[in-house]
């Protein structure tokens, strides 16, 4: 019999794990006894049993998604619905990567104790991602506790209790190295939990801290990726505050560094500290502000740059330049062009190919709002001219972020076939529109 590749498996399994029907006709036969017992009849798409053990091959498993689907099959007994589907995933996973388990107070599956099913044991012992609620029953977190100490990454949503089970899961991992902490209401003192984190601090290379207070991170001087993002301004207070206290403080393994609304830092001079201190090792920085002192920081103290996404206002244009000149390595760029205050496209593309450096292959305009494209056909060609003798030439990847905005270049006929007519010469590697960027680390889990 011929073999199926490992992807064309692997989209198999991620679209049965989100297919209810398919999921319940899974159920041993044990399962669909006990339901039909307690007058629960659920249609499936066939009779028989499947033909494969597709569920064994089921690597992510979220709570939340399950109701969804219970909810779906059913209006009545939902509880039973989805503890016997956890029952199956407990006993028939073998390896289970990562769970999402999550507190919602209407959750048909908050009090399962799914943790203590026939073969939890064996399916969580190797579990290396978990995300979760700070207020889940304190069982669930004991249990885990002593049946996985290999957890990799660690998302935490801060509800309104932090349990001392969960600081004793937290402790008792060996190799954690991702940590997301996420407070979406000012509710939840944290202060209890840090000890258990910092213990971390030698294996933590990747923070990221949603809402919240930030000056514990001091102790983590091994990270390489830090997100700091103020996505709950309207109830928390500011992360950003903490750079008073951070702006001298090295971490010398520092490469990406994300800051989301930081337009609420009080005081640019301490970010501009920040990177004096921790810029020269930085590959990719992300900042959604605006400020010409700290664009000039950037290229003062950030020489081994190789992506930048950075709000630069059209009196800026000088600090772009500067930056383009003095990151050598920079490879790619994102930025905003619009009306008023903003470049235009013309601007932009005029400073990337005479500043940008060798290496540079990749462009990203993001749009704000409804902007009208000013760019004419005669403009982008030039600017394509232009790419085409730079020495060593390579191919642009060219990325158009729309967002809301109906009246890009691409909108005018003569511009795109302009575009096609260096693609099919290959100068352009690649063009691409997308309507929102996916800066999917400033997403939720």
């Amino acid at each position: 019999m011929s073999r199926l590749p490992a992807d064309c498996l692997n989209d198999i399994f991620e679209y049965l794990e989100d297919d209810k029907s398919t999921l319940v006709a899974c159920l041993p036969n044990e399962s669909k006894i006990f339901l039909h017992t307690n007058k629960i009849f659920i249609a499936t798409p066939t009779s028989n049993p499947p033909l494969f053990n597709y569920v064994s091959f089921c690597k992510v498993i979220s709570i939340h998604g399950i109701n969804q689907m219970v909810k779906l099959v059913s209006k009545y007994n939902n509880y039973l619905i989805s503890q016997e589907i956890l029952k199956m995933f407990m006993n028939k996973i073998t390896c289970l990567q990562e769970l999402k388990y999550y507190s919602d107070h209407d959750s048909i599956s908050r009090n399962i104790k799914f943790t203590k099913f026939p073969g939890a044991t064996l399916c969580l012992k190797n579990l290396s991602k978990l995300n979760c609620s700070s207020d889940l029953h304190s069982e669930f977190f004991s249990q885990l506790s002593q049946l996985c100490c290999n957890l990799q990454s660690l998302t935490i949503e801060f509800e309104e209790s932090v349990t001392k089970e969960l600081k004793d899961l937290i402790s008792s991992q060996r190799n954690l190295e991702y940590l997301t902490l996420i407070q979406s209401e000012d509710l939840t003192d944290i202060t209890d939990i840090i000890p258990s984190l910092i213990k971390h601090s030698n294996t933590l290379t990747k923070l990221k801290i949603i809402g919240g207070t930030s000056i514990f991170i001091s102790a983590f001087s091994n990270i390489q990726e830090l997100i700091l993002s103020h996505l709950y301004s309207q109830y928390l207070g500011n992360p950003f505050e903490d750079f008073k206290e951070l702006q001298f403080v090295k971490f010398p393994q520092l490469q990406i560094l994300k800051l989301q609304l930081i337009y609420r830092l009080p005081n640019y001079e301490n970010l501009i500290n920040f990177l004096e201190n921790n810029g020269k090792n930085l590959k990719v920085l992300y900042i959604d502000d605006s400020d010409y002192s700290l664009n000039l920081s950037i290229a003062k103290f950030c020489p081994k740059l190789e992506s930048l996404f950075n709000i630069i206002l059209v009196n800026e244009i000088g600090s772009l330049k500067l930056i383009l000149m003095s990151c050598k390595l920079l490879k790619s760029i994102k930025v905003w062009c619009g009306e008023d205050d903003y470049l235009n496209e013309r601007e932009l593309l005029d400073t990337v190919v005479k500043c940008s450096p060798n290496n540079f292959y990749e462009l990203k305009i993001y749009y704000i709002n409804n902007v009208r494209t000013e760019l004419h056909p005669e403009e982008l060609e030039e600017f394509l001219i232009g790419w085409t003798n730079r020495i060593p030439q390579k191919s642009l990847s060219l990325i158009l972020i729309t967002g809301y905005c109906t009246n890009s270049l691409n909108t005018k006929k003569e511009n795109m076939e302009v575009i096609e007519k260096y693609k099919k010469s290959g100068v352009i590697k690649s063009f691409e529109v997308v309507n929102f960027d996916d800066e999917s680390d400033f997403c939720l889990p």
